[in-house]
């Protein structure tokens, strides 16, 4: 059999994203920047990031002591497989280039990835990316390793996604930002995620679309929002259920009681994982020489061909990324 591709470059990636940016992302924590307590707690929660927020779970006045409560978790914090990344504060506030600076300056070397909130155009992109790489240089980073999330959260962010997707080398997610997208158009709910009364289809569906195709298209990686009513499981899997369906790779989470849900909705069940498994050895077997060189075969009544074995690729790469171990093997056709 020939070799398989890692979990990582398993994953869709037609466009210029280095393969080492597409991480398992089922669960995108936020953790306040300002609260030790819940910085502490977050580092053994099961969630595969951990983003520490400078923005919306900050209020004004404790922004600036959070940024070096942050520096202080990453460099002695114990954030083992976890993605590491700090929300900062958006462009049109008097804070981002101090968040930035502060952090990257302190604990760049222990920092994965930054998020920037309400992302309008790819110019901004650009301004963070220039930032960052003169921060790297001055410090003696590796300059292009901490990489980009940018988070869409009104409709000109939208109409604009695709070029913000493909600003930047270091970008590794789009991410749906949806209650202050929701506030943006004047969506008739005060329930972030829910669908809104009176619309009988799903009024988000255009919307994460339009986010997927964009991160697909140059090889990024999709995550939704939160989901607010935190003790409300069910309606959360209901809403992750949703995004996953369509094939985002994530959602963030709230709290812990979200951590293992996201995780099970956004891995494949043990039966695909094992399908997939199947279809790639098979396929492997039925191009090879002593399989005879086909072009397509059967495995049990399904036919397979190349289009299978890259549906098979996606999902085989994100079943090894969540760490499933298979349980059946190929068994050689009998000629």
């Amino acid at each position: 059999m020939t070799a398989r591709p890692s979990p990582t470059t398993a994953l869709p990636a037609s466009g210029p994203a280095a393969p080492d940016r597409l991480r398992p992302r089922r669960s995108c924590l936020a953790v306040p920047g300002s609260n030790p307590r819940f910085l502490e707690k977050a580092q053994g929660l099961p969630a595969d990031q951990v983003f520490l927020d400078l923005e919306d779970a900050c209020a004004p006045l404790a922004k600036p002591g959070a940024r070096h409560t942050i520096v202080k978790f990453l460099n002695e914090g114990d954030w083992s497989g976890k993605t590491r990344v700090v929300r900062v504060n958006d462009w049109t506030t008097e804070w981002t280039y101090r968040d930035v600076v502060t952090v990257v300056e302190g604990a760049g070397q222990n920092l994965d990835c930054l998020m920037l909130p309400k992302v309008q155009d790819a110019q901004q992109i650009v301004a963070l990316d220039l930032l960052l790489t003169q921060i790297e240089k001055a410090m003696g980073f590796e300059v292009g390793r901490i990489g980009i999330e940018a988070q869409i959260e009104n409709a000109r962010g939208l109409t604009n996604v695709d070029a913000i997707a493909q600003a930047s080398p270091r970008l590794e997610t789009i991410v749906f930002g949806p209650a202050d997208f929701m506030a943006s158009i004047n969506m008739k709910t005060l329930v972030v995620g829910e669908q809104p009364p009176g619309y009988p289809a799903d009024a988000y569906h255009y919307i994460l679309m339009k986010i997927l195709m964009a991160a697909r298209a140059h090889g990024l990686q999709a995550i939704d929002g939160p989901y607010l009513q935190i003790r409300n499981v069910d309606g959360f899997r209901e809403v992750a259920g949703r995004a996953a369906a369509l094939g985002f790779d994530g959602k963030w989470v709230l709290h812990p009681g979200q951590v293992e849900a996201s995780n099970e909705i956004f891995s494949p069940s043990q039966e695909d994982y094992d399908h997939a498994e199947l279809i790639l050895d098979a396929y492997d077997y039925c191009t090879s020489e002593a399989g005879g060189k086909k072009g397509s075969a059967m495995l049990g009544d399904e036919m397979i061909d190349e289009a299978s074995r890259k549906m098979a690729l996606v999902v085989s790469g994100k079943g090894r990324a969540a760490g499933l171990k298979r349980t059946s093997s190929f068994e050689i056709p009998e000629a």
